[in-house]
C-alpha cells in the first residue's frame, strides 16, 4: 500500500470505478493489477496492490470502510482502504474473477468464467453458497435494492435469479439472441434490466418473470445500462458510440448522445 502519489498510476486501461457512500472517495480499478483511491481534488490518497493480473470489477460497501476487488488471478480480495490492508482474500473460483456485488457490509456475490456464482462473508473460510447453473463464463452479478435476489448475466445468453432460500434458480431467463454483457436493478423496484451483445436493451418484470420490453435503436453490441435514481429513465451505452435514453414505463426512446468519438463500455 502507497499513501499520497508516491505510487503513481501507470498507463493501463481503467477497468472499474466506484464511490463510496458519502461521495467524497472514488475507487478505480486498473489492468496494471492496482486498485487506487483518490480524493475528489483529484489527489492519489491510497495504492492497493494484492492483485497478480488485471482488477475487473471493484466496489465499496455500503457503510463504507470496505472494498471488494475481483481479479484474473481467480481472487477476490476484501480491503480496509484507509488503513491499506487486505482483510480477507477469498480463493474459491477456479478461473477469472468477472464481477462482485455487496449483499450487506460483509457478505458479497462473486461471479467467473468458471460459470460459478459464490457468496462469501468476511471472516469464513468457505462460501456460504455457491449458484451454479450457467453453461459458459458468467459476465455480472447484482443484488436488488433490498439485497433480496440475485441476478446474474451470462455468455450462455442467459439471465437467472437467485435467492439464498433457495438451492436452484428462481427465474431462468431467456430471450437475448447473444451472450448477455451486463445487467442493472431498477432503484425501485423488480425491474431488472440486461444489456446484450444482440444490439438490445431488454426489461424483465422479475415479479412475474417475464419479459416486458425490448429496447432496439443500437446498432452494435450494448455494454452498459444504467437507472435514474428515481427509476423513470433508464440510459444504455454501445459499441456504436451512442447514448440512448428511454422511458422505463412505456419503452419510448426519449434522447440520444452522438457525440462520442469512441465506443462506450463502463
Amino acid at each position: 500500500m502507497q499513501k499520497d502519489d508516491k505510487n503513481p498510476p501507470t498507463n493501463k486501461d481503467v477497468t472499474s470505478l466506484d464511490w463510496n457512500c458519502t461521495g467524497d472517495l472514488l475507487a478505480t480499478g486498473c489492468y496494471d493489477g492496482y486498485a487506487r483511491v483518490w480524493a475528489t481534488d483529484g489527489r492519489l490518497r491510497y495504492t492497493l496492490g494484492a492483485h497478480k493480473g488485471p482488477i475487473f470489477a471493484l466496489k465499496w460497501n455500503q457503510k463504507g470502510d470496505k472494498i471488494l476487488s475481483a481479479g484474473v488471478d481467480k481472487t477476490t480480495i476484501v480491503w480496509d482502504p484507509l488503513k491499506g490492508i487486505q482483510v480477507q482474500v477469498f480463493q474459491f473460483h477456479s478461473s477469472s474473477a468477472l464481477d462482485v456485488d455487496w449483499m450487506s457490509d460483509d457478505t458479497f456475490a462473486s461471479c467467473s468464467t468458471d460459470m460459478c456464482i459464490h457468496v462469501c462473508k468476511l471472516g469464513c473460510e468457505k462460501p456460504l453458497k455457491t449458484f451454479q447453473g450457467h453453461t459458459n463464463e458468467v459476465n455480472a452479478v447484482k443484488y436488488d435494492v433490498y439485497s433480496r435476489l440475485l441476478a446474474s448475466c451470462s455468455d450462455d445468453m442467459t439471465l437467472k435469479v437467485w435467492s439464498m432460500n433457495y438451492e436452484n434458480v428462481v427465474h431462468n431467463l431467456k430471450a437475448h439472441d447473444k451472450e448477455i454483457y451486463t445487467i442493472r436493478w431498477s432503484p425501485v423496484g423488480y425491474t431488472l434490466a440486461s444489456a446484450s451483445f444482440d444490439h438490445t436493451v431488454r426489461l424483465w418484470d422479475i415479479e412475474r418473470g417475464m419479459c416486458v420490453r425490448t429496447l432496439t435503436k443500437h446498432t452494435e453490441p450494448v455494454y452498459s445500462v444504467g437507472f435514474s435514481p428515481d427509476g423513470r429513465y433508464i440510459a444504455s451505452g454501445s459499441f456504436d458510440r451512442s447514448v440512448y435514453i428511454w422511458d422505463v414505463q412505456v419503452g419510448t426512446f426519449f434522447a440520444c448522445i452522438t457525440k462520442y468519438s469512441y465506443s462506450l463500455c463502463f
